[in-house]
């Protein structure tokens, strides 16, 4: 509490705590700057150096600005051809993990048995196993039953971790919804399918979308398990991982540039998504 003299002057021991709150803040602003300085100072870095027109990724050595690398990234067919198939994985991989992730969460919130525990560490232990014994236990297991490596042995090699994920986003929402819904549902005579897409299906859809987003995320950047189950083809970051030992050049920064673009865009038109909607529920 601050106290004042008899002439209405600020005390000593004002004074004191006005000072310590203001060396908090000061520290506070220092440690806000330096963590954001940690967070963008790379991806600034990496993007200066898709504009630089030395062959090696490099802003140490300067030698004049160039658009030269955008035009080599559209001449590497192996690079487009490692996006697209990173994408048509992704892809796959949201098809496969959100119903299973799905399916998984549901048994769990839905199902009272004194199994739950013992069956929510295997669904879970998928995220606790390395990359690598994934791929290759995938790779064996699917090899005996005739599937060589390739996109669709990529595709279920990630979705079988990827779908842990999305179980656990699926279950914390879950686990808040008011189930006399579906009872009350149920009860009007609704049908079981009836009423998950009607009263389940419509309380999940901010959960699907996050989890199809989270799924797309570590499917385009996972490498551990697609290096093992990829086989003869490849996705845009085993093809960045192999060239690492003949040495990568400025394309390569070029991609981290229209990536970081594609997602400043993607949450702009999110966020004035979301404006629109808090406007126009206000206007009602």
């Amino acid at each position: 509490m601050a106290v004042t003299t008899a002439d209405g002057t600020i005390g000593p021991k004002a004074r004191a705590d006005k000072g310590g709150i203001a060396w908090s803040s000061v520290i506070l602003n220092c440690y806000i700057g330096l963590f954001f300085i940690y967070l963008f100072a790379p991806l600034a870095v990496m993007s200066l150096a898709a504009f630089n027109a030395y062959e090696y990724p490099s802003v140490t050595q300067w030698r004049g600005w160039t658009l030269h690398w955008f035009g080599e990234l559209a001449q590497d067919d192996r690079i487009l051809q490692g996006i697209v198939n990173s994408l048509t994985v992704a892809v796959g991989v949201i098809v496969v993990a959100l119903p299973l992730g799905l399916s998984g969460a549901m048994i769990l919130t839905r199902l009272n048995s004194r199994y739950n525990n013992m069956l929510y560490a295997v669904l879970v232990s998928p995220l606790l196993m390395p990359g690598i014994v994934l791929g290759i236990s995938t790779l064996i297991f699917w090899g005996r039953a005739g599937v060589s490596g390739g996109l669709f042995l990529t595709v279920v090699a990630q979705a079988s971790f990827v779908a842990s994920y999305c179980m656990l986003l699926f279950m914390a929402r879950l686990q808040r919804q008011d189930r006399v819904l579906e009872e009350a549902a149920l009860d009007l005579g609704a049908s079981s399918f009836f009423m998950f897409r009607r009263v389940t299906l419509p309380f999940l859809r901010p959960t699907l979308i996050t989890g199809a987003v989270i799924s797309f995320l570590q499917s385009i950047e996972n490498y551990n398990t697609t290096v093992f189950a990829i086989g003869g083809d490849w996705t845009l970051v085993t093809e960045i991982g192999s060239r690492f030992r003949f040495g990568l050049s400025p394309v390569i920064n070029v991609i981290g540039v229209l990536f970081v673009l594609v997602t400043i865009v993607a949450a702009v038109a999110y966020t004035i998504h979301k404006e629109r909607e808090r406007k126009r529920k206000s206007i009602r």
